[in-house]
């Protein structure tokens, strides 16, 4: 996942970009960029680390304009290479900048088509220069010296002819104005909004409603799957379906865990959901084990905090915070590199032993991924005192490789892949563990005021909602995953040897 922003102002746009990206920070810790556009140049910053890291003062004076863009990424195949930060820039037609969150399943026959039909040239291994170029070839084979609304839609919807995938897009042409477009499945969320000054209406493009909040946008809508908005340089707002065929599938694992709870997605409240994914699982422990004798519900922070709270209000439970979190420390989650994710979680959290010792501890998470994390945290648990460990997982168990943009590449690194729930509790140390019924997170998820009759519920039952992705594509990005890794452990080791030399 990556966090995307735009937006066309009547001022300077840098602060505002900033501002947003830093509330979308969840979303990616890896590298960040904005390019802001100002007299028909460009002017961008993009460096790894986090965005207070990235932009700096003498990096902010210079990224003047009225309209922008920015992005905060994290590698989806444990790359963090400083080459593939975003925005990326093509010079023709008009000078295009982009920013994406998301993938594409289809990007190495594209990167081909790029090559030998479009006579294009790709500099790195990211989909979001692919899907860059596949948008400026379509926008220039209009032929126009000025684009027009038409134009850009229409180069959107050959872009949907083209690309398959899970994509939100924010892309800037120079002069012009933003173009934000959704896949036409809905799998990767983005929403637009507006906001009223002295000088006029200013609009904002966002992955998440919570970036317009923090800024006093006022949110218009999600846009649609397979639809685009197009705001002009003088602020002209129009949107346009450009999909022929859409569908809303959004990822259900946003609501799960990349999400903030206070946006809204689809028309649903994140927070909500995650409450009624707390109601839920206390249901399914009230059937499963009505005599259950748990003294405490302890979240593991932060994500599961709403879910453990309306748990704890089911089972007639006392709450407690039993970890404290070190604010400093990025998601473990979402760090490249497993060294990386092990090393972080004791210098992520402390466990309060008032609340453990002698007590049967019910601990909710998320999720259970790698199960790394959760392992430590339960012996964390048991070091405090504990005299039994519970753990509870707000969503089903894992067990098949996202393809559309989270970092769940390798089916091997999911622990729930092949294993049936008495297992995985073994293998992390829990005396009994429960997962959250794939029908009932639908149900928590898209059951409310806002209706949505299908997700892309991909991770948990292997059904992926292109219709693109089979057996051979998933054992492609496998062994791309492992030459990576392998790549990365022959440079550590190499340095290693330098050192003891």
């Amino acid at each position: 996942m990556c966090g995307i922003v735009g937006i066309v102002g009547k001022s300077n746009v840098n602060q505002a970009l900033y501002d947003g990206l830093t509330v979308l920070q969840h979303r990616g810790q890896d590298a960040a960029g904005i390019v802001t556009s100002h007299d028909g140049r460009l002017f961008l910053r993009k460096d790894n680390g986090l965005v207070r890291d990235v932009f700096h003062q003498r990096h902010m004076q210079r990224l003047v304009g009225h309209m922008g863009i920015g992005h905060v990424r994290y590698p989806t195949a444990g790359s963090s290479s400083s080459a593939e930060a975003q925005p990326f820039y093509v010079n023709s037609p008009y000078g295009i900048t982009l920013a994406h969150n998301g993938n594409l399943t289809n990007v190495e026959q594209l990167a081909k088509e790029i090559y030998e039909s479009d006579l294009r040239h790709v500099n790195t291994n990211s989909d979001s220069e692919v899907l860059l170029n596949v948008f400026a070839h379509e926008l220039a084979q209009r032929g126009k010296l000025q684009p027009t609304e038409e134009d850009i839609f229409a180069a959107v919807s050959q872009v949907h002819q083209r690309c398959i995938g899970g994509y939100a897009v924010v892309a800037m042409i120079t002069g012009y104005g933003i173009v934000g477009f959704r896949d036409p499945n809905g799998i990767r969320p983005i929403v637009f909004g507006q906001r009223h000054t002295d000088e006029g209406v200013e609009y904002m493009i966002a992955s998440e409603s919570v970036s317009l909040d923090v800024l006093g946008f006022t949110l218009i809508r999600d846009l649609a799957p397979g639809e685009a908005v197009y705001i002009t340089e003088d602020g002209k707002l129009s949107t346009r379906q450009c999909a022929s065929n859409p569908h809303l599938s959004p990822c259900i694992f946003e609501h799960v865990y990349l999400a903030r709870p206070d946006s809204i997605m689809d028309g649903v409240s994140v927070y909500k959901a995650r409450l009624r994914m707390g109601e839920k699982l206390a249901d399914k422990i009230l059937r499963e084990r009505p005599d259950h004798d748990i003294d405490v519900v302890i979240p593991i922070p932060d994500t599961s905090r709403t879910s453990a709270l309306e748990l704890a209000n089911h089972l007639g439970v006392k709450f407690r915070e039993g970890f404290v979190k070190n604010r400093y420390i990025g998601r473990t989650f979402i760090m490249p590199g497993q060294a990386a994710r092990k090393k972080s979680v004791r210098q992520k959290l402390n466990a309060i032993e008032l609340e453990f010792r002698g007590k049967n501890v019910m601990l909710v998470d998320d999720s259970i991924v790698r199960g790394t994390t959760c392992k430590q945290i339960i012996q964390m648990a048991r070091e405090a005192g504990a005299k039994n460990v519970y753990f509870c997982s707000a969503a089903p168990a894992v067990r098949y490789p996202n393809v559309y943009g989270i970092d769940m590449p390798s089916a091997h690194e999911l622990i729930a892949h092949n294993r049936s729930t008495e297992e995985v509790a073994e293998l992390i140390g829990a005396d009994w563990l429960v997962y959250q019924d794939l029908s009932d997170l639908i149900e928590a998820v898209g059951g409310g005021k806002i209706k949505i009759e299908h997700f892309d519920c991909a991770v948990f039952d292997g059904q992926y909602v292109t219709g693109d992705v089979d057996e051979v594509y998933l054992n492609k990005i496998e062994q791309a995953r492992n030459d990576v890794t392998k790549v990365r452990s022959q440079a550590g080791s190499a340095i290693i040897d330098l050192y003891n030399d």
